[in-house]
């Protein structure tokens, strides 16, 4: 049962998201909560409560914090990881799907096919950062990464 159950993305006092962040935000929840892997490894010989896990991720004081309790609300775990490593790859990747977004509006396949090929370059590039940046917390496959990193792009928008 090493999975995320429920996930809550601390938006408030953020923007409204755009459209199109918006339905990346719906997509990446759902997929994420259909199909995951979340484990959270033993430390100091603390037992692990076990999941399945409810995430709460939000961004405070210029950090990503991910809050994780059991369903019964016992604390699971929290951690709280620099922005930093995260800001070019999330800048890179808004500026990706900017353009896809308007491809789509006016271009051939081709070159569609060619700007989104670069985003998912990009995108796994920001789920690799967050695989390693999680090291040690918490172990995620790269599927799980992929959600979890367009959940932190849409936190981005706003911070």
């Amino acid at each position: 049962m090493s999975r995320i159950s429920h996930i809550n993305l601390d938006d408030a006092g953020l923007p409204p998201p755009t459209p199109e962040i918006e339905q990346e935000r719906k997509v990446a929840v759902f997929d994420l909560l259909e199909d995951n892997s979340f484990v959270l490894p033993a430390r100091d010989d603390r037992p692990v409560p076990q999941g399945p896990y409810h995430l709460g991720l939000s961004i405070r004081d210029k950090r990503l914090v991910f809050d994780v309790v059991t369903e019964t609300e016992e604390k699971a775990a929290e951690f709280h990881l620099s922005l930093g490593p995260f800001r070019q790859v999330v800048k890179d990747y808004f500026q990706i799907c900017e353009s896809y977004f308007d491809a789509v509006k006016k271009l051939p396949p081709s070159q569609i096919e060619t700007i989104d090929m670069a985003r998912r370059g990009i995108h796994n590039e920001g789920s690799r950062v967050l695989q390693e940046r999680l090291e040690g917390k918490a172990e995620i496959d790269i599927d799980t990464a992929r959600r979890l990193f367009t959940l932190i792009c849409v936190l981005h928008f706003g911070g």
